[in-house]
């Protein structure tokens, strides 16, 4: 049995990944930070359902900040795999608290690395890696592409990514980076944008909302389907050599066709049901990310299979559904022809 450690285990990328590893008999540790509040949601299915109630799954409590808890974890867990999907992970926020994005996002992988390489240095090491380094840089982008971040959460990945380039050199650990461009999923967090127009749509067709409130609709993005983005991540450390590769669709929607597509599907008028909003603006703008995936496909013969058009349909449905509605249903059909028989289930 092969044992992983996953930071960030109860957002959206760490909580597919924990279901992926314990389907493939792994024992999992996720670090999640302390509150007065449960924010477990994502993964509370891990604990009480039946399924996965094998006593694979330890969460403890720690923080990116916290050096001493890390180092704790690292030398009593001695994990395989080390997966950092911790962090301040909101682009727009990051203007607002760029210090404590730089602390946990940037030094915090720092501090992962360091009580790797001091407690159990043969352990893989995943970095989540973004799209949002590219910043202005023309797309498509690969990992040959210059990078040119624009964004306070920007330049705390950049921070990350070098210094796992870094560890990965210096000390010959198996350190990898994971370029990966925008992924989402019903489990997406409500103040991104997909699923704030997935989730609005479900409000306006509850009658608990009139209109949906946005910024910039005409920034353009490489979407995908959250759970097959895990499943690169755990590819890539299963390599003989540790790399680093773009992930993402090679295709790009705006977000104006991201809300035309879903509010289509739904019967909604956006121009009765949508509002632009300028407190939604950011300081500086990431026009384009389309990612060259190439190098992923033929190294680690990936290739997504859900489509722009899927994945609005699979995050309507699951949000009319949370709303209490009747879903339309084509998300549903989607996944059990694409992803029969996967490890994923849906929400």
């Amino acid at each position: 049995m092969k044992t992983a450690f996953i930071t960030g285990i109860t957002g959206q990328d760490g909580s597919y990944l924990a279901e992926l590893l314990l389907s493939k008999g792994y024992e999992v540790h996720g670090l999640v930070r302390r509150s007065s509040s449960l924010n477990t949601s994502r993964i509370q299915h891990l604990v009480t359902d039946p399924e996965y109630q094998s006593g694979a799954l330890t969460l403890h409590y720690g923080d990116l900040s916290d050096s001493e808890q890390i180092s704790h974890i690292i030398r009593t867990a001695a994990p395989d795999e080390v997966y950092n999907l911790g962090a301040q992970s909101h682009v727009r926020v990051s203007f607002d608290t760029p210090e404590y994005t730089g602390n946990t996002t940037g030094l915090g992988t720092t501090r992962l690395l360091e009580a790797i390489r001091r407690n159990h240095p043969v352990s893989r090491f995943y970095q989540a890696s973004s799209s949002e380094l590219y910043g202005s840089t023309p797309p498509p982008q690969n990992e040959e592409t210059c990078f040119h971040p624009r964004s306070p959460y920007a330049c705390a990945k950049l921070y990350a990514y070098w210094m796992t380039r870094n560890y990965r050199d210096g000390y010959q650990m198996f350190a990898c980076n994971g370029v990966l461009f925008n992924h989402e999923s019903p489990r997406r967090g409500e103040t991104f944008v997909t699923r704030k127009i997935t989730r609005g749509i479900a409000r306006i067709l509850a009658g608990k909302d009139e209109y949906l409130s946005l910024g910039n609709l005409d920034a353009r993005r490489d979407w995908g389907f959250s759970p097959e983005y895990v499943e690169c991540m755990w590819r890539i450390l299963q390599q003989p050599k540790p790399d680093d590769f773009v992930i993402g669709t090679g295709e790009a929607h705006s977000v104006r066709e991201f809300l035309t597509e879903s509010f289509s599907y739904a019967g909604l008028d956006i121009g009765k049901n949508m509002r632009t909003d300028q407190k939604y603006f950011r300081p500086t703008e990431v026009d384009a990310l389309i990612a060259d995936g190439r190098k992923a496909a033929d190294v680690l013969g990936w290739k997504s299979s859900i489509s722009f058009q899927d994945l609005v349909r699979i995050m309507v449905d699951a949000d009319m559904r949370a709303e209490g509605l009747e879903a339309i249903g084509e998300g549903d059909r989607i996944l059990e022809k694409k992803m029969p028989c996967r490890w994923w289930k849906g929400d």
